[in-house]
């Protein structure tokens, strides 16, 4: 995933957790908030309760590089943060693929708004 689709800065963190809508399932969160610059950005948080930095750095790494397989970056203008559960480390790779995936459709809807989950 390129830098300029990823979302650093922890203030823009806070409003799209705050303001964005959420989604759920057995192994993400996601918060999703429009933005202005017609392409989709991520950002990627995962809690010190799954492991030490290691673990976690091989989580980010492959959740950016589930990422770079279902989201077309340049269809959207969404942010969206996706955090890693506990029950990310009970999956294998392609069963939290395909968790991620069926989230991130679920968020971007057929239109490509986001829309609430209730």
């Amino acid at each position: 995933m390129k830098k300029e689709f990823r979302i650093k800065d922890n203030q823009r963190f806070g409003e799209i957790v705050h303001l964005g809508k959420t989604f759920k399932n057995k192994a993400f969160v996601i918060h999703c908030l429009k933005n202005n610059e017609n392409i989709v950005k991520i950002g990627i948080s995962v809690s010190k309760k799954l492991g030490k930095a290691i673990v976690r750095n091989k989580i980010k790494r492959q959740i950016r590089a589930m990422c770079q397989e279902i989201v077309n970056f340049n269809s959207q203008s969404l942010d969206i943060i996706i955090i890693a559960k506990n029950g990310y480390l009970e999956n294998d790779f392609h069963t939290n693929l395909c968790l991620l995936e069926q989230i991130i459709n679920l968020a971007i809807g057929l239109n490509g708004e986001a829309k609430n989950n209730e």
